[in-house]
């Protein structure tokens, strides 16, 4: 499968410049080698049994891989615990035929999405199944903040102005992501949060949205 290429996205950047914004790349940069780092030893251990829980149920492989696209349109490996049955990309399309995705625009949602299980949905509740992508901030393919990596076939659908989702690492934690009913946002409104993030990018926006996104993770399901 080919990459995306810079060519894919539009020339003019939203994100700031200048020597100012390269030292808060740097700084970010390393506090997602050290945290991931940090994370990847102690909760090793604990990925590793979630892992061996998911694979109890089903016997199937628990890890999923998928292509997702990055800065500047480069395609990665992004890793997550494997929340749905094994034949669920097969079961996608089936449900698109039948009407059933609730999400505007090139992305899919189902609220009570069939192909998630019931270990799926635990570890969905607490955003366990996203672990793995610790691995993907320490290789520095991804940051802890960041517009969420789209699929490649979503960003084929993209306009113009979705593109400039990819002027900037994709992350673990992002602006929509922290707003109460996340889930009931339209297409056009979390990307219209995504470049908000990258035009506001700050080390003290990044602190916040981690907060906050922690918070959210253990108190507040009303995404769901």
């Amino acid at each position: 499968m080919q990459d995306l290429t810079e060519s894919s996205v539009p020339s003019e950047r939203i994100g700031r410049r200048g020597a100012r914004y390269r030292c808060y790349l740097f700084v970010k940069r390393a506090f997602d080698l050290l945290s991931s780092g940090l994370a990847l030893l102690l909760l090793g251990w604990f990925i590793l049994l979630l892992l061996l829980v998911k694979w109890l149920e089903d016997f199937h492989n628990p890890i999923y891989v998928s292509r997702r696209v990055g800065k500047g349109g480069k395609e990665f490996r992004f890793y997550k615990i494997r929340s749905m049955c094994p034949h669920a990309e097969q079961m996608k399309q089936s449900l698109i035929d039948a009407g059933l995705n609730e999400a505007d625009g090139p992305a899919f949602k189902m609220k009570n999405d069939p192909r998630i299980t019931k270990v799926g949905r635990f570890y969905r509740k607490f955003s366990l199944d996203e672990l793995p992508q610790l691995v993907n901030i320490f290789n520095g393919t991804m940051s802890i903040v960041g517009p969420r990596p789209p699929i490649r076939s979503e960003v084929e659908k993209y306009p113009p102005r979705a593109m400039h989702r990819l002027d900037v690492k994709g992350g673990l934690l992002c602006l929509w992501q922290i707003r109460k009913n996340r889930n009931s946002l339209s297409f056009d409104e979390w990307v219209e949060l995504d470049l908000e993030y990258i035009r506001r990018q700050s080390l003290w926006l990044d602190l916040t949205i981690i907060f906050k996104g922690f918070y959210m993770v253990i108190f507040d399901h009303s995404g769901e």
